[in-house]
């Protein structure tokens, strides 16, 4: 039975992508935080971990995409999971105040929030929101959260389906420490930093644009270490083993300040 890392509490989105990813017959490893996830496999203490990377809604996690470019895991699997919103708690949706959950859950309920005039408490997992409030049995205060979490933790689904937009997806990177193989359909995802100079970033996007080589992706994060400097998170279509890929690879690698290639994957369908 695969052991497999997340970050959050037992009904926890994560938890439940990487069962659509690997099947119901997994043994999930709850996590405080991402970091904490990846150490877990770094460590031997699960073969796989899961991190949340982008959502439709949001756009990307930027605490994943941090601790990703500091782990010497690859990842071998990517998969979408559809979210679904729901106000959990033991009161009635007229008696609520207070709503609990995961930052990036409390945005993409933002409407109904406001809508409803509630204060709003970020906690680290929406599925820990539900044992928060469970714990405190205040009957002004709900959680948001899958209505998995709900079920698992005995706690009354007051509504279903408060998220802004219907159509609301979180993709999710899976890592081992071992690579894939190619396959027919591979998309392939890397971070590097550029020389803070003219041209210098067109100069690498030029690389892969006469190498028709298709970016699915580009997107900047602030470099922690030095100010106003970045580093561009990239999918591009291809698995990294690929004689033009790695040949592209190398020559980019030459006029960055660094480059990291996180893994190659079998590219997942929307469903």
């Amino acid at each position: 039975m695969n052991k497999v890392s997340f970050q959050g509490e037992h009904g926890a989105y994560s938890e439940s992508a990487a069962r659509k990813f690997f099947g119901e017959k997994i043994e999930a490893v709850p996590s405080k935080t991402f970091e904490d996830a990846l150490k877990n496999t770094e460590n031997d203490n699960s073969k796989y971990s899961i991190l949340p990377v982008e959502n439709s809604i949001e756009g990307s996690v930027g605490q994943s995409i941090d601790v990703i470019t500091h782990t010497d895991l690859h990842s071998i699997g990517e998969v979408y999971f559809k979210v679904e919103h729901c106000l959990i708690g033991t009161g009635k949706i007229d008696d609520l105040e207070t709503v609990y959950s995961h930052p990036q859950a409390l945005g993409q309920c933002s409407d109904f929030i406001q809508n409803k005039k509630l204060k709003t408490v970020p906690t680290y997992d929406t599925a820990g929101s539900v044992k928060i409030i469970k714990e405190m049995g205040d009957i002004h205060s709900a959680s948001i959260a899958s209505n998995y979490a709900g079920v698992l933790y005995d706690v009354p689904i007051i509504k279903q389906g408060i998220e802004n937009n219907s159509n609301n997806y979180t993709r999710f990177l899976i890592f081992s420490k071992d690579n894939s193989v190619a396959g027919e359909n591979d998309k392939t995802s890397i971070i590097f930093s550029v020389k803070h100079e003219p041209g210098a970033l067109y100069q690498i996007l030029k690389e892969f644009n006469d190498n028709d080589i298709n970016l699915t992706k580009i997107e900047s994060r602030p470099n922690k270490n030095t100010n106003w400097e970045y580093n561009f998170f990239v999918d591009l279509l291809g698995h990294f083993s690929n004689d033009k890929i790695q040949s592209v690879l190398k020559n980019i690698s030459e006029n960055v300040l660094f480059l990291k290639i996180i893994g190659s994957y079998p590219i997942a369908d929307l469903d």
